[in-house]
């Protein structure tokens, strides 16, 4: 009986497919011997031993003396193909017949393949047991009743397969037909490149899961998509292994870039051509003639084909052009690098193929290492070193393993140490054909992302890599599908460790002994060498200088006098001792943490500067006079203590950054600031001495203005023409006292921080803040109220004005009292019934609520108008608590054209009642409860109050809300960190 393959394991078969086995031979052949052992039966065999096909037969094969019909069992069940010669007397032997029976045995048992050959016999009498046929089982019914009805059964079943009939065609070309077909059928398997596959079980469930999910009603494009090296050919081989044989053809056809490359499309039409029509096709001369060939000939065939490491469209044009192509049920398999190339020939399904886990990795390593699943005790950490290493790629695991098998643990470490200095040259060489394909502009910003990038926030990453001339806005698309890249959940820009290590090595390879002539110098030591011995040459664009935390480097003035084409600088922890005479006028992004000196060098021309970033910096002013800087965009230089003014920034009419946080020092912001017509962000959060801003500003493009901390900053300055952008506005904790009423002009505001600001008195009439959405107006100690119509604004979401002597109103469509109010009637008024001690319980006041409608619509002329100055007035309503505060809502002509009912929420602290509260509470009914009166009084025509509520407010239920606001939030983290809109 024949064995499971050793791989099966590893990646087990889907339900669908048939187990694998080992065969011992390739055909039997069941014959009777009398009829055709000297003729066809001779010629077939020895046709099938020219064609290197084992084959058993009875004669050859048997031992003399030997029990027949164990062998003959056991030659059959290790069989992968019976050829079947039904002649005139092959009934007429029980050998043949029993024969026959274990044959159909395994036909369903082991998917034994079956082909009938009818030898000088009518195949409808061999199948309807006619003839020859019939005469032979009359002699049997009286020799061996028991086996009859098995053997005329299995002679039905097999007749009934298509085969061939020697009467119609001559011996040799029969041979010849027999022969193609199971060459073809024992191609059709393709050998696993391993094994020893790990992994597999649920990768191929999955891609088994994208080829018979859906209805097989259609034709199916299946890609699998990935880098050079994670297994896309090896996973597509498995899957091809199980699930061929419910085709009635397939092809596998490997590399097809590489022979592509080579003019071989034609040659593969060809090879696609006969691998599915078992003939050989030597008419074509042209892709266009194979296309014509390929859409016409496989149109009425169920067909599995699987295309390997395909990299251009014109190739899939060529080979699988259209679903049309091919007959209902098809499934084309199709591998690349290239996720876009494959969407765009219309591949749905794609699967992206995943780096092995640490367990899996180890495994796969082992196997390689030590020829077992698991490493040997004293090369356990060892091992690990090198997976990690691989970072979960099969390519580089076997290759990592099978280098070190039968090694010493001292070379093993000598050999790790040589792969951090010096990458594996093999691997490296595979990799870099995952660049094939990239024009210039994409390979530059793969190998900068290699060297500077990776691990950055992507929107950071986007923009400085577009100051740098790249574009990442497509070109960052096509590293993403080619799969060199990846963007994690957390908006980090990511890159295989050995991606990233075949990039740096690409820019190491350009000068291998002198890093100065490189084009970008990141390694620490590499840096320094060039800095320090002043070696850098005009080949260096960038340079990334990480000095460790407990270090301080020097430098010398003249450490940058020779890198003339320096675009990019990203270095911390540098003294300057001797100054520095020198910034190459090509730079473009410039990121000096704790940049030592005062100013930059004076010889420094900027016009490409495009982001200048100095955190922590000992700047006292950037430049002196109007300079042209019209690639300007990012001004950074928070935490620069020394910084007392702004530039003059005329002359940078781009800038759309302006960074100054926590410039304490900084006291003069100068008037050219207000006119920069296409800046985003101005933040001066914390710049402590910084008492007035430009008289007039004019921010067209403004979205964020943050001056929270300016605690010294008394006036917001006029705002001159509409800002349109400009969404989020925070003043928290400075000393203003009002808002210009040309805050009207801020038409998109969205969201008002005022928290603290303790002089803050009043605030400008709701029609100037329509749009907004979020006001937060806690800790406004001298603001004694909103205004009146601040229930006009229809977005706002979310209103903070907690603190004790603080009392607000706000009105919002809504017929239903919140649940959160525990006292609720129907009607306008309620008694509160509470016991007498709520001053121990830390009372802070009584929200109360109301809902209204307007029951009939009354013209204008009928209406009672009364001007308050900021809106005119047409009803009222009061609201009274313990009937001695008494404060009203002013509702315009407005309310009385809304038809649906409207909610009204008053909160009153109890610091406004004053002593009235004590006395209110000092009253005490025979229950030992006092009453607490909360009535609504409506004046004007058509105004009905139907419902109420109040609820008590406490201290702990202040304390509960601001753990509320502190717990998980579901917002969105921007890439720039808006500390002046945190929410503590």
């Amino acid at each position: 009986m024949g064995t499971e393959n050793a791989s099966s394991s590893c990646f087990p078969s889907s339900s669908t497919s048939a187990p694998r086995w080992t065969y011992e031979y390739y055909v039997f052949l069941s014959f009777r011997g009398s009829d055709t052992r000297k003729k066809f039966t001779s010629h077939l065999y020895e046709a099938l031993k020219r064609n290197g096909i084992t084959t058993f037969r009875d004669d050859e094969s048997l031992d003399r003396g030997a029990f027949i019909k164990p062998e003959l069992l056991k030659a059959i069940e290790e069989s992968k193909i019976a050829v079947v010669i039904f002649s005139r007397d092959y009934a007429s032997s029980s050998w043949c017949l029993t024969e026959l029976a274990k044959i159909v045995e395994c036909m369903d048992k082991k998917k034994l393949t079956v082909l009938p050959v009818f030898h000088d016999v009518d195949p409808s009498d061999v199948r309807n047991l006619r003839g020859t046929f019939e005469d032979a089982f009359a002699k049997h019914l009286i020799d061996n009743t028991e086996n009859v009805q098995t053997w005329k059964d299995a002679v039905s079943d097999v007749a009934g397969i298509s085969g061939w009939d020697l009467r119609d065609e001559p011996e040799s070309t029969v041979i010849e037909k027999i022969i193609q077909w199971i060459n073809y059928e024992l191609d059709r398997e393709v050998p696993s490149v391993s094994e020893h596959l790990v992994g597999m079980e649920s990768r191929s469930q999955q891609m088994l899961d994208l080829c018979l999910r859906e209805r097989l009603d259609c034709v199916r494009f299946i890609g699998i998509c990935g880098i050079g090296g994670i297994g896309k050919t090896t996973l597509a081989r498995e899957i091809y292994n199980q699930i061929f044989r419910d085709f009635e053809a397939s092809s596998f056809i490997y590399n097809i870039r590489e022979e592509s490359e080579n003019q071989r499309l034609v040659s593969l039409q060809k090879q696609l051509l006969s691998k599915i029509l078992m003939s050989t096709q030597k008419n074509i001369s042209n892709v266009d003639e194979g296309i014509n060939a390929l859409g016409k000939r496989f149109r009425n065939k169920k067909v599995l084909i699987v295309l390997d490491d395909v990299n251009k469209e014109k190739q899939l044009k060529a080979l699988a052009g259209k679903d049309e192509w091919f007959g209902v049920g098809s499934i084309i398999i199709v591998t690349s690098r290239d996720r876009h190339l494959l969407r765009r020939h219309g591949v749905k399904h794609i699967y992206e193929a995943k780096e092995l886990n640490d367990d899996e990795a180890l495994k796969l390593f082992s196997w390689k290492a030590f020829k077992k699943p698991h490493p040997e005790e004293n090369y356990v950490d060892l091992s690990k070193h090198f997976v990690r290493y691989a970072g979960g790629l099969p390519l580089a695991l076997e290759e990592l393993g099978s280098s070190l098998f039968g090694r010493k643990p001292d070379a093993w470490r000598s050999a790790l140490d040589k792969l951090e200095a010096k990458p594996n040259r093999r691997n490296m060489e595979i990799l870099q054909n995952n660049l094939d394909g990239l024009d210039d502009t994409q390979r530059e910003l793969f190998l900068d992302i290699a060297c500077f990038f990776k691990e950055w926030d992507i929107h950071c990453a986007r923009n400085t890599l577009e100051s740098l001339g790249h574009y990442p806005g497509y070109d960052i698309d096509v590293l993403l599908e080619r799969s060199l890249i990846t963007i994690l959940s957390n908006e980090t820009l990511w890159m295989h460790d050995l991606l990233q290590k075949m990039g740096q090595d690409i820019v190491h390879c350009e000068s291998p002994t002198e890093p100065g002539r490189r084009s970008r110098l990141w390694c620490y030591k590499d840096v320094l060498h060039v800095l320090k011995n002043n070696t850098g040459t005009k080949f260096v664009k960038g340079i990334v200088l990480d000095t460790p935390a407990d270090k301080m480097e020097q430098l010398s003035a003249k450490a940058f006098s020779k890198l003339k084409n320096l675009r990019y600088l990203k270095i911390r922890n540098v003294q300057l001792p001797q100054g520095l005479s020198y910034f190459s006028n090509e730079l473009r992004v410039i990121d000096w943490h704790e940049y030592p000196l005062k100013s930059l060098p004076t010889s420094f021309q900027p016009n490409n500067l495009v982001e200048l970033r100095m955190h922590c910096s000992g700047i006292k002013q950037l430049w002196k006079g109007n300079m042209i800087l019209n690639e300007l965009k990012l001004i950074d230089l928070s935490d620069s203590q020394n910084l007392i003014e702004t530039p003059d920034l005329s002359g940078a009419p781009n800038l759309k950054q302006l960074i100054l946080r926590r410039c304490t020092g900084l006291c003069n912001i100068h008037a050219s600031l207000g006119d920069l017509k296409r800046l985003i962000l101005l933040d001066l959060n914390k710049c402590k001495c910084l008492e007035s801003l430009p008289h007039n500003i004019s921010f067209n493009a403004l979205e964020t203005f943050i001056l929270s901390g300016c605690s010294r900053l008394k006036k917001f300055p006029e705002v001159v023409g509409n800002i349109l952008y400009l969404s989020k506005l925070s003043l928290k904790e400075t000393a203003i006292k009002d808002l210009p009423f040309s805050v009207k002009h801020i038409i998109g505001l969205t969201k008002l921080d005022l928290r603290d600001c303790k002089n803050l008195s009043s605030l400008p009439s709701a029609s100037c803040l329509m749009s907004l959405k979020i006001l937060i107006l806690s800790g406004c100690s001298k603001l004694v109220e909103l205004p009146e119509n601040i229930g006009e604004i229809k977005g706002m979401e979310e209103l903070d004005g907690r603190q004790d002597d603080f009392y607000y109103k706000v009105v919002i469509p809504g017929s239903e009292i919140p649940k959160w109010f525990s006292h609720q009637n129907v009607g306008a008024s309620m008694n509160l019934q509470v016991p007498p001690n709520l001053l121990c319980n830390k009372l802070m006041g009584i929200a109360v609520c109301a809902v209204f409608v307007f029951r009939q619509h009354h013209p204008l002329h009928q209406l009672h108008f009364e001007d308050y100055g900021h809106m005119i007035g047409t009803h009222d309503l009061w609201c009274s608590v313990g009937g001695s505060r008494r404060e009203g809502l002013i509702l315009s002509e407005e309310f009385g054209k809304i038809e649906s009912y409207q909610l009204c929420l008053r909160y009153f602290p109890f610091a406004s009642f004053g002593e009235d509260w004590k006395e209110i509470l000092n009253k005490v009914n025979a229950n030992g409860f006092s009453q607490i009166e909360v009535k609504f009084e409506a004046e004007g025509p058509g105004l009905e109050v139907t419902k109420c509520g109040a609820q008590l407010v406490f201290e702990r239920d202040i304390e509960d809300l601001n753990q509320t606001k502190a717990g998980p939030s579901n917002c969105i983290i921007t890439p720039y960190d808006e500390d002046g809109f945190d929410d503590s």
